[in-house]
């Protein structure tokens, strides 16, 4: 007989009713009930075990509908995350460190996950800076949608040099001599930024194995139990996949994962899903890893990019027909699907496609989405809506809300993306990041974003009509996620017969000062029952330590995201805040400064 679990003394949110419970019970890996702690306490059978949440505040695993966790996975260990990193010192202080312990022909990367805005400094490195620290190693430093910087090395590494071409989509920024000068632009789109990356060295396999269970452990730390693959570029089927498919025949998944297919051939995307949808089953696999669907790129004709440094790109006049096949085939095989619309322009035209396919194969329930949907009109909503589709947001205008307003204005921004809008319509909505290239994969990030209207550096992006409340925030990646994998039968809440995913966080979610959300992390995170991550007073319940990463890889030294209770993050406060502080004041206006002008000592190389 399954043991049962007792988990009292705790502020429970169920996202059922009533909303808050003392205690829960769990066997079998499923919600037993919930209720008061004397009640379950004093109806608890012989040998059942208890664990005392002493006052903790206990939410529904965490789900993000849209993140890049296979692709992640495979990489985590050779990035150096700048995630949440307070001030460019400290960044530059890590890079340094990183350089001197990188072996050749390794690279030093900082790939996504940081913007500008976060730091006091509020800027990014310049190219002599990132070339200072960094003479002979390769750096690889990714900014947003919009550019990567590489130090001389990087661009030996790599071949840049006078004589290559730009590629189409993409600029090799040039001094006056045509030299590389190791900046690349996306105009208009990433291609260049990520074929560069994909350049760089990988992890073994065996590595890649070890990657990816030390990225699912850091995605437990922060209460993440499920995560849905959006697919990716750079990220092939079957191939790319194979790691996290070992990782759960050996059963060492700490993390739900249903993915998605992501076409990777242009002009020959139909072939793609043919192939896909005639030799894979549709949600092969269990709770703990199955395929979902189609997306988040169907064909490459209807890729908007998302860099609002640029204007806003015009889809190829192919794009109808190209997205008529393939949306054809997958409504006759009933497979799912997503795709990635940034703005209301593009949403306009997959629409008439979609209704035009549904009049002919009705959708009729099945579990289709756009992502991100940023500049998404009422109309469209409305239209999604009576197609029975679902929105996938999330929190991107944290991280580029300040070039928003710069290009659009203050007010478009006021309902960038109108998620309130969304739900008062009647969509389907999961919140989620988008990581790992470009935001963070810190799920409270998000949340801080939905509940405040703010981004990561303070901006003030909407009021009060298009923020939502925590219950609400918490409800959007929880039960609004599950939808997206059709699994809101099974998880989402903590009601008898749900799946027994949960986090026990440091502080309390409903109570914390708004900006400290940004700063909540679990003290222990459960996945179907089992422990999957436990610190503090729960470290008793802790599962057995990871296989470690290379003794040089970034993560062995700093982990994953910042966190300034962390080890790392009181090393890290080395005592020239003065100087940080006084920079912060002068503000953006300083965007061209170096920082070996500051005054202290952060780079006394």
């Amino acid at each position: 007989m399954p043991q049962k679990t007792i988990y009292h003394n705790g502020k429970i949110a169920t996202n059922s009713t009533p909303y808050f419970a003392e205690a829960m019970a769990v066997v079998d890996g499923k919600v037993l009930v919930t209720g008061t702690s004397s009640n379950l306490l004093q109806n608890r059978e012989a040998g059942t075990k208890l664990v005392d949440l002493g006052g903790h505040t206990v939410i529904p695993g965490l789900n993000d509908s849209h993140m890049h966790v296979i692709r992640g996975g495979l990489h985590y260990n050779l990035e150096l995350r700048w995630d949440g990193v307070p001030s460019l010192a400290d960044a530059m202080r890590m890079l340094k460190e990183q350089v001197l312990r990188t072996p050749a022909p390794q690279w030093v990367r900082v790939v996504g996950g940081w913007t500008e805005f976060q730091f006091r400094e509020r800027r990014m490195p310049t190219l002599e800076e990132i070339n200072k620290v960094a003479p002979d190693t390769p750096v690889f430093v990714l900014h947003l949608y919009d550019r990567a910087m590489l130090n001389a090395a990087a661009l030996r590494a790599v071949g840049y040099t006078k004589d290559t071409p730009d590629p189409p989509g993409g600029e090799i920024q040039r001094d006056k001599r045509g030299t590389p000068t190791g900046m690349l632009i996306a105009r208009p789109n990433a291609s260049i930024l990520y074929s560069t990356l994909a350049k760089g060295p990988v992890l073994g396999y065996e590595g890649q194995l070890i990657s990816t269970r030390h990225f699912m452990r850091e995605l437990n730390r922060l209460g993440i139990t499920s995560v849905i693959d959006a697919g990716g570029g750079f990220q092939n089927y079957p191939d790319d996949y194979k790691v996290i498919e070992d990782l759960h025949k050996r059963g060492q998944m700490t993390l739900r994962v249903a993915y998605n297919l992501y076409t990777q051939h242009p002009k020959h995307e139909i072939e793609d899903f043919s192939k896909w949808t005639s030799s894979a089953s549709l949600y092969q696999g269990d709770h703990t890893l199955r395929l979902n669907g189609a997306g988040e790129n169907l064909v490459f004709a209807g890729a908007d990019f998302e860099d609002f440094l640029q204007p806003r790109p015009d889809l190829d006049h192919t794009l109808e027909t190209q997205l008529e096949s393939v949306v054809r085939l997958l409504a006759e095989k009933r497979w799912p699907f997503r795709l990635h619309a940034t703005y209301n322009e593009s949403i306009e035209r997959f629409l008439n496609v979609f209704e035009k396919v549904d009049r002919d194969i009705p959708f009729n329930g099945l579990h289709w989405c756009f992502d991100h949907a940023e500049t998404i009109s009422d109309q469209n909503i409305d239209r999604t809506v009576a197609l029975g589709g679902g929105i996938a947001v999330q929190h991107r205008m944290a991280f580029q809300g300040e070039y928003f307003v710069k290009r659009y204005g203050a007010e478009a921004a006021t309902r960038t993306p109108p998620v309130r809008r969304m739900l008062e319509m009647g969509a389907h909505v999961g919140a989620g990041t988008d990581a790992t290239r470009v935001a963070s994969f810190n799920p409270y990030l998000s949340l801080y974003w939905l509940v405040s209207g703010r981004t990561v550096g303070g901006m003030q992006l909407c009021g009060g009509e298009n923020r939502m409340s925590r219950e609400e925030a918490l409800r959007l990646y929880t039960q609004g996620s599950s939808w997206f994998s059709a699994e809101e039968d099974v998880k989402g809440s903590l009601a008898p017969g749900q799946l027994a995913d949960f986090a026990v966080l440091t502080s309390d979610f409903f109570s914390v000062p708004e900006l400290e959300i940004k700063d909540l992390q679990s003290v222990l995170t459960v996945v179907g029952g089992e422990v999957v991550y436990a610190s503090e007073e729960f470290s008793q319940l802790a599962p057995p330590p990871l296989p470690a990463a290379l003794d040089w890889a970034p993560t062995a030294h700093y982990g994953g995201y910042y966190h300034p209770a962390s080890p790392v993050g009181a090393a890290m406060h080395y005592g020239c805040s003065s100087h940080h502080a006084s920079a912060a004041l002068r503000g953006p206006e300083r965007l061209g400064e170096s920082l070996w002008g500051l005054g202290c000592d952060c780079f006394a190389f």
